[in-house]
This record gives structure tokens, C-alpha cells and sequence, in this order.
């Protein structure tokens, strides 16, 4: 990819079954991002499983358990370019189990396209998808009416579904004027890069003209280092290696750095990035680095690195705001289910329901409600059972975002407004 261009991280977000795979296998080889061949290959192999035309989709979904589940898993990098961008595809996968990646994919978003099947409609997974990235501060959206080819490229077809979009748009305050709209056949490349013969009553953007035309994401925040840890290695002749992913800031070699909430420190020897040494990392940068002093049984998977100076935030308390999205019954103060932020999983507890908000409008629809349930929007104080280092999302949004989960599902979404620090 050339450097030149600014760069923007695109989720691609909607149901399971409305051609998210193949949309993003047909971008990737009609922007020359996936070569003939590979695309030939994998054709080949889809025919010999009896999936003719499943080829862009194989693209996305290369690995060998998703091929034999048909299901596309993990949040997949891909990365293509336009006239104008350097795009890195958040793939955010369709299915229910998977909406915690979807929270981590769509956190980590500029913008998203919304896919939605013409001959299907919004369906509840379409609605959770776009809940979620509003919530999550993903504040414009390009929507790909997709599988016009099953329509018969019919005009009423596309724009009863744009109604129908528009509808949900409007519940969660997108804001509608900057919303496009692209009647898409990724199956057969209708209105993806060329305009197409097929839609004669179409004659706006293509998606690569509307991706072409976003506006450019605001650059990454002057945040302090952050860095939340994954996993903490040892390695002969190093020592302790903790591994994660720069989130926000700087590292650097010889820089003085604190991990929270283990409350340990010190000064960095080695950075480590594709088994090589470097000096710096930035963010978005996977890297391993070793700390003088720092053993393995000091730190953690969950504990977030960042300068002395300016440490993680630890909290003792918290106020967010959060959307249900599925609860069985009713949630009341006293509901302890696990929260699931950067890379650390704490159970908290939701000590008290200070308002519930209109999710249409934003305003406060009730003081100090008793319960909520799904579909409600509210403001919480929750109190982690053991340190928890999250940031507000107005300051680092990159760690004030996470995912609420019980009984093997998200039950809500949330970001982080305000912070009690723990004493010290």
C-alpha cells in the first residue's frame, strides 16, 4: 500500500447471510488488492465443494475451519486502495455469538458500510449492527442494498428497502442526509467499481466512488502511550516479553512506563515488531517489548502500559453509557455480569440506573429508573470486582469503549463518560 494516502479503517457490518464476504472479496479484487490467480484458485476450490461462485467470499474466509463452518469468524485485515484512501477492512462477522468482535472491530472503525439484502430486508442483526457502530461513535454510513441480481434489479424492490433503512437510521439519530445508498449485486459486480448496465434507473455513486468521496477520518488523538497487554511471554535471553497493540501515543525505547492496574514500572530495554527490533512503535502496531525489572508474575493479559508520568487510569467507579441490546428479563442495580474492555474481562457490577435515554432523541427520559431491558439506552455507575484500567471515551476513546456479557452473550454495548480513580 503506499504511504501517501491518508487511511481510514472501514467496517463492514450487517447480517450473516446478505453477502458481506463476497461484497468484500469483489472490493479487494476490483481495486487490484487480490490477484486473478488467487481469486482463479480460489473458484476451483469453491466448485469442489459445491459452492459455485463463492469465490470473493473465499477471499475473506481463508481460513480452513471457517471454510468447513461456511462462517465467516475472527475480525479479518484486509487492506485495498482508492483515488483517495488507503482502506483496512474491520471485517465484522454476522453472527450472533460474534457481536463481542464486532464491538472490538467496530470500535476501532472510521466509517462503515451497512449491508443489506434487497431480497430480505433489515432483519434484527441488521438493527443490533447499526445500534452498535452509532453507540460505538461510527457517525456515517454507506449502505450497499445488496443481491439486486435476486430482485431482478427491480427499482421498487431497492427502494422499498431504502425505506425500510431509513426507518432504523432514524431510530438511532444517523444522520440520514450524508447516508448513500448503492443498489450492489457483489455476486456480480453490479455498482461496485463500474456503474452497471442493470440499475439504468440508478445513476449516483458506485461504492468505490462513495468510499472515495468520505470525508477523512480526524487523525489519531495526542493520547498519552497506551498500551493494553494480550499476553506476557518469557524468552531465553530476554526475559519478560509482554505482547499488545499500541492503542494511543508512542513507545519508545528507554521511555519510562507504568503498567496499570498492577501498579508496576519500568524502563523499556527492547521493542520487538515482525521479529525485529525497532526504537518506536505508534498505534495500531502489534509489538513485544521487555521492561527492566518487570517479571511475568507482575503484570497481566488486561493491565494497560502507558508513560509514568501519565499512567492508566485505574477505576474504583464508573458512569456510562450503555444500550441493551438482549436481556432475557429486566436489569436492576445490583447485576453483576462481566465486562469486556481492550483486552481484560471484569466482572462489575452495576451499582446504580442513574437515567434512562431516549435512544431517538438522546435526551433523558426518566431519573433513577428502576430496571431497564433490551432496547433501552441508560447511564450507569458500575463498580468493578478488581481493578479494571479503562479510560474516559471522550479523552482515549480507544479504551473507553466496551461489551457487556452474560449467559454466553452481549447483552449490551457501552462507552465510558466519567471515572472514579481508585485511591491510591
Amino acid at each position: 500500500m503506499s504511504t501517501d494516502k491518508p487511511h481510514q479503517n472501514l467496517a463492514i457490518i450487517g447480517h450473516v447471510d446478505h453477502g458481506k464476504s463476497t461484497l468484500v472479496g469483489r472490493l479487494l479484487y476490483e481495486t487490484g488488492s487480490v490477484p486473478e490467480h488467487v481469486i482463479e484458485q480460489h473458484r476451483e476450490e469453491a466448485e469442489e465443494k459445491g459452492k459455485g461462485g463463492f469465490e470473493f467470499a473465499y477471499v475473506m474466509d481463508n481460513l480452513a475451519e471457517e471454510r468447513e463452518r461456511g462462517v465467516t469468524i475472527d475480525i479479518a485485515h484486509q487492506e485495498f486502495s482508492t483515488d483517495t484512501y488507503d482502506f483496512t477492512i474491520v471485517d465484522t462477522p454476522g453472527h450472533r455469538d460474534f457481536v463481542k468482535n464486532m464491538i472490538t472491530g467496530a470500535s476501532q472503525a472510521d466509517h462503515a458500510v451497512l449491508i443489506v439484502a434487497a431480497d430480505d430486508g433489515v432483519q434484527p442483526q441488521t438493527q443490533e449492527h447499526v445500534f452498535l457502530s452509532r453507540t460505538l461513535g461510527i457517525d456515517e454510513l454507506i449502505v450497499a442494498v445488496n443481491k439486486m441480481d435476486l430482485v431482478d434489479y427491480e427499482e421498487d424492490r431497492y427502494r422499498s428497502t431504502v425505506d425500510e433503512i431509513k426507518e432504523l437510521l432514524n431510530q438511532v439519530r444517523f444522520n440520514i442526509e450524508d447516508t448513500r445508498f448503492i443498489p450492489t449485486s457483489a455476486f456480480e459486480g453490479d455498482n461496485v467499481s463500474e456503474p452497471s448496465d442493470n440499475t439504468p434507473w440508478y445513476n449516483e455513486e458506485t461504492l468505490v466512488e462513495a468510499l472515495n468521496n468520505l470525508p477523512e477520518p480526524s487523525p489519531p488523538t495526542d493520547a498519552p502511550l497506551r498500551l493494553p497487554i494480550q499476553d506476557v511471554y518469557t524468552i531465553s535471553g530476554i526475559g519478560t516479553v509482554p505482547v499488545g497493540r499500541v492503542e494511543t501515543g508512542m513507545l519508545n525505547t528507554g521511555d519510562n512506563v507504568s503498567f496499570q492496574p498492577s501498579d508496576v514500572g519500568g524502563e523499556v530495554k527492547t521493542i520487538e515488531m515482525h521479529h525485529e527490533e525497532v526504537d518506536q512503535a505508534e498505534p495500531g502496531d502489534n509489538v513485544g517489548f521487555n521492561v527492566r525489572g518487570v517479571g511475568k508474575d507482575d503484570i497481566r493479559r488486561g493491565d494497560v502500559a502507558g508513560p509514568i508520568d501519565d499512567p492508566p487510569t485505574v477505576a474504583d467507579t464508573f458512569t456510562a453509557q450503555i444500550v441493551v441490546m438482549q436481556h432475557p428479563s429486566v436489569i436492576t442495580a445490583g447485576y453483576t455480569p462481566v465486562f469486556h474492555a481492550h483486552t481484560t474481562q471484569v466482572a462489575c457490577t452495576i451499582e446504580s440506573i442513574d437515567q434512562k435515554i431516549d435512544p431517538a432523541s438522546g435526551e433523558v427520559a426518566e431519573e433513577n429508573p428502576d430496571f431497564i431491558k433490551s432496547g433501552d439506552a441508560a447511564v450507569v455507575t458500575v463498580r468493578p470486582q478488581k481493578p479494571l484500567s479503562i479510560e474516559p471515551s471522550s479523552e482515549i476513546p480507544e479504551l473507553g469503549s466496551f461489551a457487556v456479557r452474560d449467559m454466553g452473550q452481549t447483552i449490551a454495548a457501552g462507552k465510558v463518560l466519567e471515572i472514579t480513580e481508585r485511591d491510591e
